[in-house]
């Protein structure tokens, strides 16, 4: 069947490999700071050029071994053993999409007045996450203020494994905490690696530093066989150049210097890499998203698409504060244009206010939006079966097609319904006494908290987990 489908392209192949010798460039001549003993061993070993006792200069050759060395996609499961969707490689079909991240306030579907993240606001926002069909994974959606910080990412990371059975993208805040957390989910679920429904997430700090605490939690995710995302954070203007294109020159060469440190751990070593791109307002002092930081998350993915390595980027949250126009429009742009685009996995839906506070009701405007999205990118069908010139024929000069047999045939595949809204004409809407479309948003979300159950095992996983983590000396 001929379907012609939208994309979007933003860097030629020459553009491609301008940025790509700019990134060699300043990894050859600036370098990296690296801050962990192991790590600086390692490159060493690799022949790399290491000066002041922690600048590591990486050459092109090993950039290109490691490139090579890394798997080209990465299959991701649930909890349950079920293939879900793979990223990266030829099989990817679209980008997925996941709720969070590390908010640290809750915004009330209704009111949208703010309060501090907890516990339960963990568990609701995943089992939200969990019903919305649109979204494919799970990402930490915030930092539980109601517990100690020694323990509260061990208990989140249990709350969102009991909630859901969809993939889990993992941050984990307090650095003493990672291992354990990775310890209580193989005691529930065995080994990680076999179907690999848990991705880390780490940060490098921008620009040029790969610090001792990202090292750990890689070299202790590499030997126990799991994918994880690389993703570096830059605001244009502070932590890197203000221009997009030295911008996005400085964080390329990040990601290659993290793919490159991946593959020194152990060759073949599953990665997912990408950027957050952001600018800084320096009125406000504070990072902001703009049409610029989107084509940067965009060409991100175009590079990371021509290395062949599985793309994670950004996820339109922060500048919205509710469920609102702001947030509305922040939403379309990124999901529109990642999904016909290249990007990969945009895993942090659901922030507003810089991230700083989780919006249930904007997690459900963004699932419709990602649902229209995707229904765009599928396009439409010009062959013959589709194209019936013998009945435009047949139905000639101002002809009426309601009687057509396609139209027998296709008028419900044409029916368009959404998810949040009824299609209310002038007087039904009149009839309804004008309903306004936010309080009817909010009122589909707060009946989504209310219904929304957790998998059957959940009791049973608490327990288990509870007691797990009560054995615990951290």
């Amino acid at each position: 069947m001929t379907y012609v489908t939208p994309s979007l392209n933003l860097l030629t192949p020459d553009q491609i490999h301008q940025v790509h010798q700019q990134s060699l460039d300043i990894l050859s001549t600036t370098g990296i700071r690296v801050d962990s003993a192991r790590a600086l061993e390692l490159f060493a070993k690799s022949s790399c050029r290491i000066e002041n006792n922690n600048q590591v200069f990486i050459g092109k050759d090993l950039v290109t071994w490691a490139l090579s060395a890394a798997p080209s996609s990465v299959d991701v499961y649930d909890r349950s053993g079920g293939h879900r969707f793979t990223l990266g490689g030829e099989s990817q079909e679209s980008t997925r999409f996941g709720i969070g991240v590390t908010n640290l306030h809750f915004q009330d579907p209704m009111t949208d007045r703010v309060v501090p993240f907890n516990f339960e606001h963990m568990e609701k926002a995943t089992r939200l996450g969990h019903v919305l069909e649109q979204f494919d994974v799970i990402s930490t959606p915030g930092i539980a203020q109601d517990l100690s910080p020694d323990s509260a990412d061990l208990y989140s990371s249990l709350a969102m494994m009991a909630n859901t059975t969809k993939p889990l993208v993992l941050l984990v805040s307090e650095y003493k905490c990672f291992e354990p957390v990775l310890e209580l989910l193989e005691t529930l679920q065995g080994d990680l690696a076999q179907n690999p429904f848990v991705i880390p997430y780490f940060n490098p700090i921008t620009p040029l530093v790969l610090n001792e605490e990202t090292v750990d939690k890689i070299m202790a995710t590499v030997q126990r066989g799991i994918p994880f995302i690389y993703n570096n954070y830059g605001m244009s203007g502070a932590t890197t150049p203000i221009t997009p294109g030295a911008t996005l020159a400085l964080l390329n060469a990040e990601l290659i210097a993290g793919i490159v440190f991946s593959q020194i751990v152990k060759e073949g070593t599953p990665i997912i890499a990408g950027s957050l791109p952001a600018g800084f307002d320096m009125k406000n002092m504070m990072s902001v998203y703009t049409p610029h930081t989107t084509l940067l998350n965009l060409g991100c993915a175009e590079i990371m698409r021509h290395y062949d390595i599985p793309h994670s980027g950004t996820s339109g949250s922060g500048p919205g504060w509710g469920p609102d126009l702001i947030s509305g429009g922040a939403f379309w742009m990124n999901h529109l244009t990642s999904i016909i685009g290249k990007v990969g996995l945009a895993p942090f839906v659901g922030g507003n206010f810089d991230s700083l506070a989780f919006s249930p009701a904007a997690v459900v405007y963004a699932n419709e939006i990602i649902r229209q999205s995707r229904i765009f990118s599928q396009g439409f069908s010009i062959d013959a079966d589709h194209v019936d010139t013998g009945e435009i024929k047949a139905m000639g000069s101002a002809g009426n097609y309601l009687a057509a047999p396609s139209t027998g045939r296709r008028f419900r595949d044409f029916r368009f319904e959404n998810s949040v809204w009824p299609e209310y004409t002038l007087d039904q809407w009149q009839k309804n006494q004008c309903p306004r479309a936010g309080e009817l948003l909010r009122e589909h979300t707060r009946q989504l908290l209310k219904t929304a159950i957790p998998p059957k095992d959940h009791d049973d996983l608490m327990e288990k987990g509870n007691r797990f983590i009560s054995g615990l000396t951290i």
